[in-house]
């Protein structure tokens, strides 16, 4: 699959903002529109920046996909800022908590602390 290059911005009020420059698919970005992130208190103390993400929130970039790969090579997938796939919560459906994906099996629907209790 074809990957190019997304820009991301969300308007965080009188607190800040939230950008980056990363590389998906579009079929990435069509998973991602509507799932509930968590991005913690990246603006600051108390700042606790969490949503949903909205289509008008991710645009594409006109850049061909050759030259997004060439330059993958070298940056990686995120080029600068936040990736909000980074950042998507699951809810956990044994024990209905929030968790990141590295705390998650998306395949069992549960997180890795629940699943380590024979569940």
């Amino acid at each position: 699959m074809e990957r190019y290059l997304w820009r991301f911005y969300w308007d965080c009020g009188r607190d800040g903002e939230l950008e980056g420059l990363f590389v998906a698919t579009e079929d990435e970005i069509k998973n991602t529109i509507g799932k509930d992130v968590d991005f913690g208190e990246v603006l600051g103390k108390h700042s606790k920046v969490d949503g949903d993400i909205e289509e008008d929130e991710i645009t594409k970039i006109d850049l061909d996909s050759e030259t997004v790969e060439k330059v993958s090579k070298i940056l990686g997938d995120t080029w600068s800022g936040f990736n909000p796939m980074n950042y998507i919560c699951y809810t956990c459906s044994i024990c209905d908590d929030r968790y990141a994906s590295d705390e998650f099996n998306i395949e069992k629907n549960m997180c890795v602390y629940c699943e380590g209790e024979g569940n």
